[in-house]
């Protein structure tokens, strides 16, 4: 397969399109590679065309894979876009670059504490539950004010916002809104769009976009 025809480069090119119609920059896109369940050698092809933002869902597998893989690209940047168990948070602040995925009042605290203990402070999107689904995390709206309130006194950089609006629905009313519950608090961060709907994203306004499928293959769900 020629470079300029791997999946990796459709995916640029596709976020490329999606910006240009949306009068955006691309370098003002991240494209996080969503790596969880793929092996290193999977991985690596994709390190290889120079992509250097991947996201993991789980500590323990990022913990299993990644240490290698950064000695060989010290420059890989590490997201954590699953949901974090406070009981974790040592290990994710070690390990992760940013975390997509602060949500409640005591994972600000152990990530503070976390942070303090390992003095390194990380950029943390607050994941908003914007369908109202509870089996996929996220702050109810309504909290998210107080949750950002507290997640900035605890001196944790909160970068932005991340939602996952719900399956089989229409997303971009759910991205629409996260745009604007970002400005409405002063945030510059996105972090919406999957493999399914990640140009829409982007011309909403995304300034992350997480997508395994379309350049790993493999899964049953598009998204």
């Amino acid at each position: 397969m020629e470079m300029a025809d791997t999946p990796l480069r459709q995916v640029q090119a596709n976020i490329a399109k999606a910006c240009t119609i949306a009068r955006r920059e691309p370098g003002d896109v991240t494209l996080i590679a969503v790596s969880k369940t793929h092996p290193a050698e999977a991985i690596e092809p994709l390190l290889v065309q120079g992509q250097r933002h991947f996201g993991e869902n789980r500590v323990q597998e990022a913990q299993d894979k990644w240490p290698a893989l950064r000695e060989a690209y010290p420059a890989a940047q590490l997201h954590l876009i699953g949901q974090l168990q406070s009981n974790k948070a040592d290990d994710a602040v070690a390990l992760f670059d940013v975390i997509h995925s602060l949500d409640r009042p005591s994972l600000v605290k152990a990530l503070a504490k976390a942070m303090d203990k390992l003095d390194r402070r990380i950029p943390c999107f607050v994941q908003v539950d914007v369908g109202v689904e509870e089996q996929k995390g996220g702050c109810p709206v309504a909290d998210l004010p107080g949750l950002v309130e507290q997640a900035r006194a605890a001196d944790i950089p909160v970068a932005g916002l991340m939602c996952i609006p719900p399956f089989e629905i229409e997303p971009a009313p759910f991205f629409a809104f996260l745009d604007r519950l970002a400005s409405d608090h002063g945030l510059d961060g996105r972090s919406m769009g999957m493999s399914g709907d990640y140009e829409t994203a982007v011309k909403l306004g995304a300034t992350h976009v997480r997508v395994g499928t379309a350049l790993f293959g493999g899964r049953a769900s598009p998204r």
